[in-house]
Protein backbone atom coordinates (compact mmCIF):
# COMPACT_ATOMS: atom_id res chain seq x y z
CA UNK A 1 0.00 0.00 0.00
CA UNK A 2 1.48 3.78 -0.66
CA UNK A 3 0.84 4.60 2.47
CA UNK A 4 -2.40 7.09 2.61
CA UNK A 5 -2.84 10.61 1.00
CA UNK A 6 0.01 12.34 -0.27
CA UNK A 7 1.36 15.76 1.42
CA UNK A 8 -0.19 18.92 -0.43
CA UNK A 9 1.34 20.09 -3.48
CA UNK A 10 1.72 16.60 -5.68
CA UNK A 11 1.71 17.08 -8.84
CA UNK A 12 0.51 15.06 -11.53
CA UNK A 13 3.80 13.30 -11.50
CA UNK A 14 2.47 11.41 -8.61
CA UNK A 15 -0.65 11.51 -8.91
CA UNK A 16 -3.56 10.65 -6.61
CA UNK A 17 -4.81 6.40 -6.88
CA UNK A 18 -8.90 6.57 -6.65
CA UNK A 19 -10.92 3.84 -6.31
CA UNK A 20 -14.94 4.17 -6.86
CA UNK A 21 -16.85 1.56 -5.22
CA UNK A 22 -20.85 1.90 -5.45
CA UNK A 23 -23.52 0.24 -6.04
CA UNK A 24 -25.12 2.24 -8.75
CA UNK A 25 -23.48 1.51 -12.60
CA UNK A 26 -24.27 5.22 -13.24
CA UNK A 27 -22.60 6.57 -10.32
CA UNK A 28 -19.55 4.38 -11.44
CA UNK A 29 -19.86 5.03 -15.22
CA UNK A 30 -19.73 8.65 -14.26
CA UNK A 31 -17.45 9.38 -11.85
CA UNK A 32 -14.88 6.92 -13.48
CA UNK A 33 -15.48 9.18 -16.95
CA UNK A 34 -14.78 12.37 -14.87
CA UNK A 35 -11.81 11.10 -13.03
CA UNK A 36 -10.28 10.06 -16.44
CA UNK A 37 -10.14 13.48 -17.57
CA UNK A 38 -8.12 14.95 -14.55
CA UNK A 39 -4.16 14.80 -14.87
CA UNK A 40 -3.65 14.12 -11.61
CA UNK A 41 -5.86 11.64 -10.56
CA UNK A 42 -5.61 7.51 -11.54
CA UNK A 43 -8.89 5.61 -11.13
CA UNK A 44 -7.43 2.17 -10.34
CA UNK A 45 -10.49 0.50 -9.77
CA UNK A 46 -14.15 0.58 -10.16
CA UNK A 47 -16.63 -2.21 -8.04
CA UNK A 48 -20.12 -2.65 -6.85
CA UNK A 49 -19.36 -3.13 -3.16
CA UNK A 50 -15.85 -3.30 -1.00
CA UNK A 51 -15.98 -7.06 -0.87
CA UNK A 52 -15.28 -7.48 -4.79
CA UNK A 53 -13.00 -4.41 -4.74
CA UNK A 54 -11.10 -6.17 -1.98
CA UNK A 55 -7.63 -6.94 -2.98
CA UNK A 56 -7.91 -4.43 -6.11
CA UNK A 57 -7.80 -1.45 -3.19
CA UNK A 58 -4.39 -2.21 -2.29
CA UNK A 59 -2.51 0.81 -4.00
CA UNK A 60 -5.58 3.13 -3.83
CA UNK A 61 -5.04 6.35 -1.65
CA UNK A 62 -8.69 7.30 -1.48
CA UNK A 63 -11.91 5.51 -1.55
CA UNK A 64 -15.07 7.35 -3.20
CA UNK A 65 -17.56 4.99 -2.38
CA UNK A 66 -21.62 5.58 -2.88
CA UNK A 67 -23.21 2.57 -0.63
CA UNK A 68 -27.07 1.85 0.18
CA UNK A 69 -26.39 1.10 3.61
CA UNK A 70 -27.93 1.62 7.23
CA UNK A 71 -25.84 3.87 8.96
CA UNK A 72 -24.29 1.49 11.06
CA UNK A 73 -23.42 -0.45 8.26
CA UNK A 74 -22.16 2.47 5.96
CA UNK A 75 -20.33 3.48 9.48
CA UNK A 76 -18.94 -0.02 9.65
CA UNK A 77 -17.53 0.26 6.31
CA UNK A 78 -16.15 3.70 6.65
CA UNK A 79 -13.95 2.60 9.84
CA UNK A 80 -12.84 -0.68 8.05
CA UNK A 81 -11.31 1.57 5.07
CA UNK A 82 -9.84 3.47 7.02
CA UNK A 83 -8.13 0.80 9.68
CA UNK A 84 -6.78 -0.23 6.17
CA UNK A 85 -5.10 2.82 5.28
CA UNK A 86 -7.70 4.79 2.81
CA UNK A 87 -8.87 7.66 3.03
CA UNK A 88 -12.95 7.87 2.64
CA UNK A 89 -15.47 10.24 1.03
CA UNK A 90 -18.46 9.13 1.42
CA UNK A 91 -21.25 10.00 -1.12
CA UNK A 92 -24.77 10.42 0.41
CA UNK A 93 -27.88 12.21 -0.37
CA UNK A 94 -28.74 11.04 3.77
CA UNK A 95 -30.04 13.56 6.11
CA UNK A 96 -27.09 15.38 7.58
CA UNK A 97 -26.77 13.62 10.76
CA UNK A 98 -25.20 10.84 8.20
CA UNK A 99 -22.39 13.27 7.47
CA UNK A 100 -21.52 13.39 11.19
CA UNK A 101 -21.73 9.42 11.71
CA UNK A 102 -19.51 8.42 9.06
CA UNK A 103 -17.06 11.19 9.51
CA UNK A 104 -16.79 10.03 13.65
CA UNK A 105 -16.35 6.71 11.39
CA UNK A 106 -13.43 8.11 10.12
CA UNK A 107 -14.79 9.61 6.87
CA UNK A 108 -12.43 12.33 5.54
CA UNK A 109 -15.16 13.74 2.96
CA UNK A 110 -18.77 13.75 3.17
CA UNK A 111 -20.36 14.99 -0.53
CA UNK A 112 -24.00 15.35 -0.91
CA UNK A 113 -25.46 13.61 -4.75
CA UNK A 114 -26.19 16.80 -6.12
CA UNK A 115 -22.84 17.79 -6.02
CA UNK A 116 -21.05 18.85 -8.99
CA UNK A 117 -18.45 17.18 -11.02
CA UNK A 118 -15.95 19.90 -10.03
CA UNK A 119 -17.17 19.63 -6.45
CA UNK A 120 -16.22 16.15 -6.87
CA UNK A 121 -13.10 16.49 -7.53
CA UNK A 122 -12.04 19.58 -5.48
CA UNK A 123 -12.86 17.10 -2.90
CA UNK A 124 -10.92 14.57 -4.15
CA UNK A 125 -7.88 16.31 -4.17
CA UNK A 126 -8.78 18.10 -1.16
CA UNK A 127 -9.04 14.21 0.93
CA UNK A 128 -5.80 13.35 -1.41
CA UNK A 129 -3.25 15.71 -0.04
CA UNK A 130 -4.44 14.70 3.98
CA UNK A 131 -7.51 17.28 4.61
CA UNK A 132 -11.14 16.86 5.23
CA UNK A 133 -13.90 17.90 3.02
CA UNK A 134 -17.47 18.07 3.48
CA UNK A 135 -20.15 19.49 1.08
CA UNK A 136 -23.88 20.40 2.47
CA UNK A 137 -26.93 21.30 0.07
CA UNK A 138 -27.37 25.06 1.22
CA UNK A 139 -31.35 24.09 1.59
CA UNK A 140 -30.32 22.03 5.00
CA UNK A 141 -28.34 24.82 6.30
CA UNK A 142 -29.99 25.62 10.26
CA UNK A 143 -29.87 29.43 10.60
CA UNK A 144 -26.55 32.11 10.42
CA UNK A 145 -23.25 30.52 12.08
CA UNK A 146 -22.58 31.61 15.13
CA UNK A 147 -19.03 34.56 14.75
CA UNK A 148 -16.22 32.67 15.55
CA UNK A 149 -12.69 33.78 15.64
CA UNK A 150 -10.59 32.53 12.48
CA UNK A 151 -8.73 30.15 15.04
CA UNK A 152 -11.99 29.15 16.23
CA UNK A 153 -12.76 28.24 13.02
CA UNK A 154 -9.71 25.96 12.70
CA UNK A 155 -10.71 24.46 15.71
CA UNK A 156 -13.88 23.37 14.73
CA UNK A 157 -12.38 22.45 10.91
CA UNK A 158 -9.92 20.31 12.58
CA UNK A 159 -12.56 18.58 14.74
CA UNK A 160 -15.04 17.95 12.64
CA UNK A 161 -12.11 16.38 10.54
CA UNK A 162 -11.87 13.13 13.14
CA UNK A 163 -8.74 15.05 15.09
CA UNK A 164 -8.29 14.43 18.79
CA UNK A 165 -7.85 18.00 21.48
CA UNK A 166 -3.77 16.79 20.84
CA UNK A 167 -4.04 16.31 16.97
CA UNK A 168 -5.30 19.71 16.58
CA UNK A 169 -2.93 21.17 19.02
CA UNK A 170 0.33 19.68 16.99
CA UNK A 171 -1.85 21.02 13.73
CA UNK A 172 -2.18 24.23 15.22
CA UNK A 173 1.18 24.54 17.04
CA UNK A 174 -0.76 25.75 20.25
CA UNK A 175 -0.87 23.91 23.28
CA UNK A 176 -3.69 21.68 24.68
CA UNK A 177 -4.62 23.84 27.23
CA UNK A 178 -5.51 26.79 24.60
CA UNK A 179 -6.93 24.06 22.30
CA UNK A 180 -9.52 23.48 25.68
CA UNK A 181 -9.93 27.49 26.14
CA UNK A 182 -10.86 27.43 22.41
CA UNK A 183 -13.30 25.07 22.64
CA UNK A 184 -14.39 26.28 25.66
CA UNK A 185 -15.23 29.64 24.16
CA UNK A 186 -16.79 27.91 21.07
CA UNK A 187 -19.22 26.12 23.54
CA UNK A 188 -20.67 29.53 25.01
CA UNK A 189 -21.54 30.46 21.94
CA UNK A 190 -23.08 27.45 20.52
CA UNK A 191 -24.77 26.59 23.81
CA UNK A 192 -22.65 22.78 23.80
CA UNK A 193 -18.70 21.40 24.29
CA UNK A 194 -19.81 17.84 23.18
CA UNK A 195 -17.64 16.95 20.10
CA UNK A 196 -20.52 15.44 18.18
CA UNK A 197 -22.73 18.21 18.60
CA UNK A 198 -19.82 20.51 17.38
CA UNK A 199 -19.21 18.44 14.45
CA UNK A 200 -22.59 18.73 13.54
CA UNK A 201 -22.48 22.59 13.86
CA UNK A 202 -19.51 22.83 11.96
CA UNK A 203 -21.32 20.55 8.85
CA UNK A 204 -24.24 22.75 9.26
CA UNK A 205 -22.78 26.03 8.85
CA UNK A 206 -20.55 24.52 6.29
CA UNK A 207 -16.86 25.14 8.60
CA UNK A 208 -15.41 22.48 7.23
CA UNK A 209 -15.12 23.56 3.42
CA UNK A 210 -12.76 25.96 3.43
CA UNK A 211 -10.65 26.76 0.52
Amino acid sequence: MSGGPRAAGAGPATRVCIAVVGDCPVFRHGVSHLVATAPDLRLVVTAPSIEVANGDLRGTEVVLMDLQKPPAALSAAVAELRERGHAVIVVSSSPQIDAVRVIRAGASGYLSRQAEGEELLTAIRRVGSGRAYVSVPAGHLLGPSPHFTDREREVLELLAGGATDQEIARRLSISTHTVHSHLDRIGEKTGSRRRPDLTRLAIEHGLTDRG
